[in-house]
């Protein structure tokens, strides 16, 4: 497969999808209005709308140096070349698709005409288009996968997490001239006709590995109804369970901007760090500050706890001070070094973690240390859950 160009004559953007597009709760009921401008929308697009996919297979794609290089040309786009490391890909296919220019030109017409209702409605419209492209295209490429004993990833764009729209104007270049339709990129990375969207879905022999890797499979992130290559059920098809944590999410929201940092390693393992900063029950509140270190193993194993470890910020003293380490600080230390609650557990069982409730700042109890991991692990829970659901919705 060298490449191909689809002009689909009809495209069926599923209702639920274009709901969420504008906005709407999945049991919300439109209004009569409203019911009338989703249709008049989707018959405008049907009767004038030119939508247009191309795809070819990439000549050749380098995954060293910390850059994803296809053909030769480098890509800043760390998300995807992790994906593709994991998934072992050997190929990249190159995709763009679009609208086409005639609904932006009549959106901007009605504009002018004061009609912003109609603008609205046929600019989500299109919106919803694109998207549907890049899951048809998707879906086609499934197609010519399965046939030859191959696995597609999920696609990932320039703007998308980690990778620039900067980089947009190159990935155009590198897709080609040659396109069904008008397409163009301004210096910034924005599309011309902006009802457009390029893509580049990673190819893998390892099928094994996107069966394993749940992140890997694409169903997840595409909306076609009844094709026959649906691994998975669509995230967005079920609403995502909200998890109960013991701390309140103001705080951990807080902590998990300021205090933690998360890496996402190439064998799918995750290292976080959290920084807590307290202070002694004795000696007038003397401030003292711990580092955190936990080591997760890959998501399709349940983000087990393979390593934990805490010992204060190096240079920091207030420790010291403690009242427990003044009577006994070798046993003290050597506690809070060879404590690792629920290790080689999943990371999700420090929901139902039955803790004692111990606020205080230092490290003198089993209870606070405990209190403390608590937190640590709640927070990096946290911070992964939203990251998720974030990608899902993206």
């Amino acid at each position: 497969m060298t490449g191909w160009i689809l002009t689909p004559e009809v495209v069926e953007v599923a209702e639920a999808e274009y709901r969420r597009l504008l906005g709407y709760p999945p049991d919300a009921t439109l209004s009569e209005r409203a019911c009338e401008l989703a249709a008049w929308a989707r018959e405008w697009y049907g009767c004038h709308g030119r939508p247009w996919i191309y795809a070819r297979e990439a000549g050749d794609l380098n995954l060293e140096g910390g850059a994803v290089r296809i053909e030769g040309i480098p890509f800043h786009a760390g998300r995807l070349r992790t994906a593709l490391q994991q998934a072992d890909a050997h190929t990249v296919m190159l995709v763009a698709a679009s609208a086409g220019p005639d609904a932006e030109e009549e959106a901007h017409r009605l504009w002018l005409d004061a009609k912003p209702d109609e603008y609205f409605f046929l600019e989500i419209y299109t919106s919803a288009v694109v998207e549907h492209l890049v899951a048809l295209a998707g879906a086609r490429l499934c197609a010519w996968a399965d046939e030859r004993g191959l696995a597609v990833l999920p696609h990932a764009s320039p703007g998308y997490s980690q990778w620039d729209v900067a980089e947009q104007p190159a990935l155009l270049r590198l897709i080609g001239p040659t396109l069904p339709g008008p397409l163009g990129a301004l210096d910034s990375g924005a599309l011309f006709p902006k009802k457009s969207q390029l893509a580049v879905f990673g190819v893998t022999r390892a099928v094994d590995r996107t069966t394993r890797l749940t992140e890997l499979i694409p169903c997840r992130q595409c909306a076609l109804p009844n094709c026959q290559y649906r691994r998975v059920p669509y995230a967005r098809s079920r609403p995502a369970e909200r998890p109960k944590y013991s701390t309140p999410e103001k705080a951990l929201r807080r902590w998990a901007a300021e205090r933690l940092v998360l890496e996402n390693r190439a064998d799918g393992s995750v290292e976080a760090r959290f920084r807590y900063d307290g202070v002694t029950c004795t000696n007038l509140g003397t401030p003292l500050a711990f580092d955190y270190e936990v080591t997760l193993g890959p998501r399709e194993d349940g983000l087990p706890i393979l390593r934990q470890r805490c010992a204060p910020v190096p240079g920091d003293t207030g420790y010291l001070s403690m009242c427990r380490h003044l009577a006994d600080g070798p046993a003290l230390m050597a506690a809070i070094e060879h404590e690792r609650p629920l290790a080689g557990r999943p990371l999700a069982e420090v929901l139902a973690w039955n803790r004692t409730a111990l606020a205080a700042g230092c490290y003198c109890e089993p209870a606070s240390r405990e209190h403390k991991w608590g937190l640590v692990l709640e927070t990096i829970h946290y911070a992964l859950h939203r990251s998720e659901t974030n990608d899902h919705h993206s």
